[in-house]
């Protein structure tokens, strides 16, 4: 395209990419890094670049990804002193990385914009959530703070920031609200782009480029200054900022000539009279309106003012919007200060009305990490400026019983407008629904004259968890940021959720529910909950079920079900007519889905005719108003799961006061919590052909979940087993007598499939079978089989199968099915799990490991297992190291303590075990052993008398060598915390790095890294990656003292086992890079065939297996053992079997033929250099 192409009209977007579309306009180099939830503009941007579009100045936008967002920044800031209009995108720690940059910016007057979707900073936890505690923290840096409230607004102030960043020399930060709007969908007017260039001061934009760095006229910036001048020339700006906000003002002028909407920086909103008003930014303003012509229909006198520039604060301006009736305001802030007498905006407000003492401030907080704000809250905002002493530092939203801070609310209000449709459906993560519901917005967005409104909330799980899409229609503008809590239209995706979730709750009188089933009606009557049939019949609910999951496998879609409910919320919902809305789906499958190819595009088209005659409306018995509840068996919760985990499991967590965290202050969970889920999300779980089974273990070793594993039964375990509990004789030396039997746990599995694919029995000992008939036989047998006493030390556990004789550490996780991660770290568990210390980076992997409440890093009978903390994204190695030096300070005085007492006259037994562990200090498997020797003697001693045998009591617990490990994804190792990485390295302590390399950035949805290889398509790398991929492991290797291992479990599961051992006995550090196949690479075999998939990468010699252990040299050998054989298979038939590499060719032919050839020659390259590594011996 030649130009920008965004003609002045209605379109249906989300925040981002109206956040995208006034970036790329005004830009001309981006610098950018992923980071949720801003990365979409980046996306769109380096999309539009790729396919040559123009900004307003005729250029196509140079893009660039950094290697943190810190690097983004001061790319920025280069390419600004360069006299380029340059832009970034961020949120939350990214934006705290970008600090010393901002104030760079503004010290040195650059006009650039940072475009912001203001989320939570991890403080006691990680939240991806939005609220103000990022863009608050840059508050004082200098750069000019400017919120948007909603998506038009976004667009329209993300281009009033760059043209008021032009002409003014403040660089901008434009931030709105993460996830509420960010990835909200409104149908919007736009802008046509080429208008704008007539707002743009072309004046200023000559000059800044006269002021660029040039040695055509060359100047110094960036000076060390002393006391003497420092202070006055930072004064010296002063003028900029006090013209700043007649610019913006200006500004917004010229914008309401060009589009007729009107905007001040101070937009107040209300009765001209009113006593009362609201103070607040972003999204929560809409939800403030909207309440505010509900309660002044009521002939309540209030009102709100919407803040737009907050940096600078203009006093004056601000008064000037106060009506001169007010006699009372209370401000809400989206942030929390620890200590501070107030919030930010708070505090500024105070000091603006500090001269009128007739106004009484409250401030509050509200919506942290996302925390829905309604109307009703609202309300009680307003009821409490009623109050003789209203109260203030409150907040809303939450049950705060602990330092009694919150408003109750009195009142559940209805505020939207008469006429809208509001619906709510539940899907399960990649099936597909939230891609439809986006899909369905548009359509009705795009080709009628309703409003529209798409909001999707999710659970931590990955593409396994839980979706709700909140979508609304009407035929007025939708002003409710907020969640659908009255809804006319719900359907469930998932049968498993009806025993998880109260799914009709708020479900209107005569409204719709759409439930997923492969039941007839007739069979509804005894699966149906009692509380659903109740919700069904007593609200006259028209009921109505369809088998999606049976339409979606005859068609070829496997378990995406997406477009048979598409279609059937088309033909339910009734919004536009049916016939039309085909036409318009059908159309939007083949601009979807078209890069894919036209099977794809077919299967779905099929899935969109074959719904319509398999939806079946359900009669509703009369009986079900009355239904009863059966006998719910009574379990024995922890109190953490009764109290916490169950209603948070159920969606009530916003119920829970502040008082259920007691004593968890510091952000500190309990292990083990996801043994109590059972979500039963899966399709098809494996069923055991016990005569098959040649007891090898592999489907336990690769199995990502831990899911399925193999028992040892006694004989007194296999005398009182269930008559459905089959066992066989246990094959193996030392296992004589005993029993044998592979058990799965059918409501943990995600049914991804692999453990039946990778079975080498012959004829298969695991095969696929429906769960409903799964769960039935054998939800009982996995009771039994937690019953069975561990028997891990009766076979070496440095092997295949006596690894698996081990249980699991980390189990349940929440990763997707056939997630390529978790094998490898559960393997690290059964190997050092008692002893181990993990710090992982932000990512995947610290996601489907520790979301809260669901923790799946566990504890043996003992009450050991690993100790997990998540760091930061950008620093896992470093914390990894401090970890490892705070242990090994203690351990060596614990040394000197044991030397001290065996040079002394402390008994005979004491001395022989202190000696004893002295020799086993550094040795895992030893020090366990000779510290329980010695902790038994202690414990029989008076120790009080003796400050050394007290210090060794004390301090039992390090007593044991610990496993220390940084682990994380290649996005962590590769780019934003390499250096750190390196550092720890250098080292030379003893630390274990492990990689997992899924080849882009898997967490904020498979942008490319420095891992990815050429060819591959990713975001951010829309047009195939060109340069090569980074070699990590090579480069370790050049400190000649690293333990340096490369190892994919599903093309050699000894070579993985046998590389994991040895770097973590290694006395040094050790980095494994483990290949790890990800949902984004689109295995066209689908994910229950990823460790097939990483046998196909190394036979294709796409990827290689190596180990380089130091130690060998000392043995005069080669440290370099290359492990992966010739490749044998053709390396571009690989490459195809991934549409993240065929895509490619469907998108942009003319480059990939080139691409797929110079990815041919960098993987036989480095093939090449491996075998040369492995002949000569040069490292």
């Amino acid at each position: 395209m030649n130009s920008l192409d965004i003609s002045p009209k209605r379109e249906t977007l989300d925040g981002n990419k109206a956040a995208a579309i006034a970036a790329y306009a005004f830009t001309e180099v981006a610098s950018i890094y992923p980071i949720t939830p801003s990365t979409p503009i980046a996306e769109g941007v380096d999309e539009w670049s790729a396919h040559g579009r123009k900004n307003i100045f005729g250029q196509t936008v140079r893009v660039v990804e950094m290697q943190s967002e810190a690097g983004a920044a001061a790319t920025m800031r280069g390419a600004l002193q360069a006299g380029t209009l340059a832009s970034t995108y961020t949120a939350s720690q990214g934006l705290l990385l970008m600090i010393p940059s901002l104030y760079k910016m503004a010290g040195e007057l650059l006009p650039g914009v940072l475009h912001v979707t203001a989320r939570s900073i991890a403080t006691h936890a990680l939240s991806i959530f939005g609220d103000h505690q990022d863009v608050m923290a840059c508050r004082q840096t200098g750069v000019a703070l400017l919120a948007s409230s909603n998506v038009q607004e976004v667009l329209d102030f993300g281009i009033i920031a760059h043209l008021s960043s032009i002409k003014s020399r403040i660089p901008f930060i434009h931030f709105f609200d993460g996830f509420r709007t960010s990835h909200e969908y409104q149908k919007i007017d736009t802008v046509d782009m080429q208008d704008l260039k007539g707002l743009v001061d072309m004046q200023a934009v000559k000059e800044f480029r006269d002021r660029a760095l040039n040695p055509e006229h060359p100047v110094i910036r960036g000076t060390t200054q002393n006391p003497d001048i420092y202070f006055q020339q930072r004064e010296g700006a002063n003028t900029f900022y006090n013209v700043l906000p007649d610019i913006v003002e200006n500004h917004l002028k010229e914008f309401e000539m060009l589009t007729g909407r009107e905007y001040k920086l101070y937009d107040y909103y209300g009765a001209e009279d009113a006593d009362r008003i609201i103070i607040a930014m972003g999204s929560v303003c809409d939800t403030v309106d909207e309440t505010i012509d509900f309660l002044t229909s009521k002939g309540e006198k209030i009102g709100a003012i919407r803040v737009h520039l907050y940096r600078p604060f203009a006093v004056n301006k601000f008064i000037d919007a106060i009506p001169k009736s007010v006699k009372r305001i209370a401000v809400l802030d989206r942030t929390k200060e620890n200590g501070a007498t107030g919030e930010p905006l708070y505090l500024d407000v105070v000091s603006a009305l500090k001269n009128n003492r007739d106004i009484s401030i409250v401030g509050g907080r509200y919506g942290l990490s996302s925390k829905d704000t309604r109307p009703s809250q609202i309300l009680a905002v307003f009821n409490n400026l009623k109050q003789d002493v209203p109260k203030d530092r409150f907040t809303i939203g939450i049950m705060d019983d602990v330092t009694h801070t919150s408003l109750s609310e009195e009142e559940d209000i209805d505020t939207t407008p008469d006429g809208t449709i509001s619906c709510k459906i539940w899907g399960l993560g990649s099936d597909g629904t939230v891609g439809s519901n986006k899909t369905a917005i548009k359509i009705i967005g795009d080709h009628t004259q309703l409003y529209v409104q798409g909001y999707f909330s999710y659970d931590s799980k990955k593409s396994g968890g839980t979706t709700i899409s909140h979508l609304r229609f009407g035929p007025k503008p939708l002003r409710s940021p907020y969640l659908v809590y009255s809804a006319d239209y719900i359907a469930c995706h998932n049968t498993s959720f009806i025993h998880q979730y109260d799914l009709l709750k708020g479900i209107k009188k005569g409204g719709t529910f759409v439930l997923t089933c492969p039941w007839s009606p007739d069979e509804l009557e005894d699966k149906l909950p009692a509380s659903i049939k109740r919700d069904i019949a007593n609200n006259n609910v028209s009921f109505y079920i369809i088998d999606a999951m049976k339409i979606a496998s005859e068609v070829g879609l496997g378990n995406r079900i997406n477009m048979v409910m598409q279609s059937v919320f088309f033909r339910l919902a009734r919004v536009i007519p049916f016939e039309e809305a085909v036409v318009y789906l059908k159309n939007s499958i083949q601009k979807m889905y078209g890069r894919k190819g036209q099977d794809i595009v077919r299967m779905n088209q099929d899935a969109v005719d074959r719904a319509a005659d398999a939806l079946v409306k359900v009669k509703v018995p009369e009986s079900w108003k009355e239904a009863k509840d059966g006998d719910q068996a009574v379990k024995d919760y922890p109190d953490f799961v009764r109290n916490i985990q169950i209603p948070m499991a159920r969606h009530a967590g916003d119920e829970l006061p502040v008082s259920a965290f007691a004593g968890m202050e510091d952000g500190t969970f309990p292990p083990g919590t996801t043994a109590y889920e059972k979500r039963g999300i899966a399709p098809m779980i494996p069923e055991w052909q016990i005569n098959k089974c040649i007891q090898c273990t592999q489907c336990s070793y690769i199995c990502p979940h831990s899911t399925i594993r193999p028992f040892l039964l006694n004989e007194q375990e296999n005398q009182s087993k269930p008559d459905t509990f089959k066992t066989k004789n246990a094959i193996g030396k030392g296992l004589e007598n005993l029993q044998f039997r592979i058990q799965v746990s059918p409501l943990d599995c995600t049914g991804c499939g692999n453990c039946a694919d990778i079975c080498p029995a012959k004829g298969k000992a695991l095969i696929m079978k429906p769960a409903e008939i799964e769960i039935e036989m054998e939800s009982d047998n996995w009771e039994y089989a937690m019953t069975v006493t561990a028997k891990d030390n009766l076979m070496n556990k440095y092997t295949i199968k006596g690894s698996q004789l081990v249980r699991p550490y980390l189990e349940f996780n929440g990763a997707c099915p056939g997630c390529g991660e978790p094998q490898y770290i559960k393997l690290l568990t059964q190997l050092f799990g008692d002893r181990m210390m993990i710090s992982n980076a932000t990512g995947c992997s610290s996601i489907w490991g520790a979301s809260a409440p669901s923790i799946a890093y566990t504890t043996d009978a003992n009450g050991k297992g690993p100790a997990w903390i998540n760091p930061l994204f950008e620093d896992a190695a470093e914390f990894g190291l401090g970890m490892h030096l705070g242990v090994k300070q203690i351990r060596e005085e614990l040394i000197k303590t044991a030397i001290r007492l065996i040079e002394s006259d402390v008994n005979g037994n004491l001395k022989n075990t202190l000696q004893r562990w002295l020799e086993t200090v550094y040795d895992g498997e030893g020090s366990r052993q000779t510290s329980r020797e010695l902790i038994e003697i202690l414990k029989g001693i008076d120790t009080s008398k003796n400050n050394d045998l007290k210090f060794l009591l004390d301090n039992k617990d390090f007593l044991v060598k610990k496993s220390i490990w940084s682990i994380g994804g290649d996005g962590w190792a590769y780019d934003i915390d390499y250096g750190g990485l390196d550092h720890v390295l250098s080292t030379g302590e003893d630390i274990n790095i492990f990689v997992m390399d899924t080849e882009v950035y898997s967490n904020t949805g498979g942008q490319c890294s420095k891992s990815t290889p050429t060819a591959s398509v990713a975001k951010l790398a829309a047009s195939g990656k060109k340069q090569r991929k980074k070699d990590l492991g090579l480069m370790a290797m050049c400190y000649g003292n690293v333990y340096v291992a490369q190892i994919a479990m599903g093309a050699n599961m000894n070579q993985t086992i046998k590389a994991i051992t040895e770097a973590e006995r290694y006395n040094g550090p050790s980095l494994i890079i483990a290949y790890a196949p990800c949902i984004n690479h689109g295995i066209k075999t689908g994910m229950g065939t990823s460790l097939q998939q990483e046998k196909k990468a190394v036979e294709a010699g796409y990827w290689h297996l190596y180990r380089y252990d130091p130690r060998l040299k000392t043995e005069d050998k080669n440290p370099f053992q290359l492990d992966s054989r010739e490749p044998k298979s053709d390396y571009k038939e690989f490459l195809n079997s991934e549409v993240r590499y065929s895509q490619l060719l469907n998108v942009f032919p003319e480059l990939a033929p080139d691409l797929y050839e110079l990815a041919a020659q960098n993987a036989a390259g480095r093939y090449e250099r491996y075998k040369k590594l492995a002949e000569y011996n040069v490292l």
